[in-house]
């Protein structure tokens, strides 16, 4: 078996990079052995992937070629078994077909006028010339839209108890040093509520209780309204709840409780985090915000949300925010279980593949000067699915896409109408650990300087 060089660097060592410097991790391996590196055993090896031609051949070869199912403890642990991220063969084209529905069309129009509305019902809680933290604004808009939209779950003790808790626990894994628990299971021993590891579980099992008597009680509603023939609802959980497959089928409670984790975690987190930098590069550049706002007061007098989603400039900023810093670094590993000719390298069974999105975005023959924000360039050119990957691909690729960059249209757009805004600082930000993924330092801060 061919494999690609590998580090010298001793694995501890370069763990524990991984964890605190993620940017130069990537960087200096990316410059230094160029479109593959490899780390991991012989027996083991994970192989990092950046040439968009092996990424095709790694997104277009058949999903029976791979087993997702590996080394992913953490996450199943998170998520649970019958998670959409987890499944293979016939199970997961089954999940895809539930799911997709939700995720397109008309759907997503009906839910833009309620992210629209939280976003003003967060943002109407700044004082003009006080401080405020970044993330704690978008965390909030973000984990509001997925409680109402993707839950349908309305203000009261359940929705308020689900937001603490969610948010504790996501927190509670969010800084380098806490996100260690992940990266080192020996670290993962549960002493109750005086351990970081078992103060985790408890919250999980907390949501898990809240999410499980949800989804009963919305069973026996959806019961009632088949009888009555009563007006559905159309959040994501009530049309999931009515979803069926091919022989009539629909999902267990198990199964619904692991997809609205997953949902939870991919949508709220990764999409509060590419807000942050939304609104960072934004007020950075005066020239990007200046073309948005022109852009934006062409639709200012429309009661039609959706119009923000077809304005060039605010895409091509939502696409270079989420190009230059993407939020997942790489898309979740796979591992062959058959050979594969990946360019010159056959590689074998049990090799894992590891495409990196963050290396691909920093491809200087593809993106020119990547290190600098330039939403021109998706004005100016189109990139394929294996050079522009932020939410992954192949029959891999995020359910949610769909949403979350409509759902970063929306929030900007109504921010920017309501606000003039201003950085804190300017010295220059660089993304930090946060979980699994990278983002924005939680020092970024802003101030409304005025109301429009």
């Amino acid at each position: 078996m061919s494999l690609p060089p590998k580090p010298q660097t001793p694995a501890t060592l370069r763990m524990l990079q991984l964890i605190f410097r993620p940017l130069a991790y990537f960087d200096n391996y990316g410059k230094q052995y160029g479109d593959f590196f490899r780390v991991g055993s012989a027996e083991m090896p994970f192989v990092y992937v950046n040439h968009p031609q092996a990424i095709q051949t790694i997104f277009t070869a058949s999903p029976d070629t791979f087993d997702t199912t590996q080394r992913q403890g953490f996450l199943r642990l998170l998520l649970g078994d019958n998670s959409l991220l987890f499944s293979q063969g016939n199970r997961h084209q089954r999940q895809r077909r539930l799911l997709m529905p939700p995720f397109h069309g008309d759907c997503l129009r009906a839910y833009s006028q309620s992210i629209c509305e939280i976003t003003r019902q967060v943002t109407q809680q700044w004082e003009i010339g006080k401080v405020f933290s970044v993330r704690a604004t978008m965390q909030e808009i973000t984990l509001r839209t997925i409680l109402q939209v993707v839950f349908g779950i309305q203000e009261g003790e359940r929705y308020n108890r689900l937001r603490r808790l969610m948010s504790s626990m996501l927190d509670s894994i969010a800084s380098p040093l806490s996100s260690s628990l992940m990266f080192f299971p020996s670290l993962q021993k549960d002493w109750g509520n005086w351990s970081p590891w078992g103060r985790f579980l408890q919250r999980k099992r907390e949501i898990d209780e809240l999410l499980y008597a949800e989804i009963r009680e919305r069973r026996s509603r959806s019961a009632y309204r088949a009888t009555s023939r009563s007006q559905q609802q159309d959040d994501i959980l009530s049309l999931l709840l009515a979803a069926r497959d091919e022989t009539g089928e629909g999902m267990s409670d198990r199964e619904l409780r692991d997809e609205l984790m997953t949902l939870l975690f991919a949508g709220h987190e990764t999409t509060s985090s590419a807000l942050c930098w939304g609104l960072y590069w934004i007020h950075a550049l005066p020239e990007v915000e200046e073309k948005l706002r022109s852009q934006l007061a062409d639709i200012k007098s429309s009661d039609d949300a959706m119009l923000a989603t077809s304005l060039p400039y605010l895409t091509a900023v939502c696409q270079e925010t989420l190009r230059i810093y993407p939020i997942a670094p790489t898309t979740f590993f796979r591992r062959l279980k058959v050979p594969l000719q990946v360019m010159n390298y056959r590689l074998e069974p049990g090799t894992f593949l590891v495409p990196c999105i963050y290396l691909v975005h920093q491809r200087e023959d593809i993106y020119p000067q990547p290190k600098q924000f330039k939403p021109e360039r998706f004005l100016e050119r189109s990139f394929s699915p294996y050079e522009y990957l932020p939410f992954g691909g192949g029959t891999r690729r995020c359910i949610g896409a769909a949403l979350a960059m409509m759902e970063m249209q929306l929030v900007l757009a109504t921010i920017l109408e309501q606000f003039q805004l201003t950085l804190t600082s300017s010295r220059p930000l660089k993304p930090v650990r946060r979980g699994i993924t990278l983002a924005p330092p939680s020092s970024l801060k802003m101030v409304a300087i005025a109301r429009r």
